[in-house]
């Protein structure tokens, strides 16, 4: 399948793959079939497999390694013209080239909403799940208070509607982040090496919370387990 390299980070070992498909892919520097650079934007081809990508090698590189064969001093000022124009083409393949890690807590939260609303697969360093967690009750709390001044301003509160508007807002709020939020837990228990049906312990009442709270408590498992690499960030 061909893809588009998004980031892959060299001192690490690992990056992500856009595929022809639409879907994301994880790769790491064992799955290169050469050792070479992988900017972003490099268009690769790769074998996908369970939300892996195998056997990754830059097309560019294919097709320029029978033209330094043939050793054609005319062609070798022209050499740096294909990659170049490659890398423009493959800004237009898939998605565009974007960091694989957020600079800061906000950016965890808006990429769960975001990319990864439907996401239950891959793994989620204790920063990610807490940088979510700290913007998801920041934005409750300034929707709640919306609603608040809102059924005061409309005079709800001394009617048979009281709190309406509020209970409204929140539950709206509550609903569209149901699926990015439990997609975090889940790869939050990946993280851990732990299977993300676990999550389902949050339906026993009183204790369930608080087994999840400590879940996500746990260190990052600094090695790569069944559900990917280690998550950008994790010295190992």
């Amino acid at each position: 399948m061909r893809g588009e390299v998004l980031h892959y980070d060299e001192e690490q070992g690992f990056g992500f793959i856009t595929g022809a498909d639409g879907n994301r892919y994880t790769f790491t520097r064992e799955n290169l079939r050469r050792e070479t650079a992988m900017p972003n934007g490099t268009a690769v081809e790769f074998q996908p497999g369970g939300g892996q990508a195998r056997d990754v090698f830059s097309i560019a590189a294919q097709t320029a390694a029978p033209a330094a064969d043939a050793g054609t001093s005319a062609a070798q000022p022209q050499a740096g013209k294909p990659a170049a124009a490659g890398a423009r083409q493959a800004q237009h393949f898939g998605r565009a080239s974007e960091p694989a890690e957020p600079t800061d807590l906000w950016g965890y939260f808006w990429r769960g909403v975001t990319r990864n609303y439907f996401n239950f697969a891959g793994r989620a360093r204790r920063k990610e799940y807490w940088g979510y967690c700290l913007f998801w009750t920041v934005c409750l709390l300034i929707i709640g208070g919306i609603g608040l001044f809102t059924d005061t301003d409309m005079g709800n509160f001394d009617s048979d509607v009281s709190a309406a508007v509020t209970v409204g807002l929140c539950g709206t709020f509550l609903l569209a982040t149901f699926l990015p939020s439990l997609g975090m837990i889940v790869r939050r228990l990946h993280d851990i090496g732990l299977s993300g049906w676990l999550c389902l312990v949050i339906l026993i009442p009183t204790i369930g919370s608080l087994i999840i709270l400590v879940f996500a408590l746990i260190p990052t498992q600094a090695r790569e387990n069944q559900w990917g690499p280690v998550p950008a960030g994790i010295r190992t």
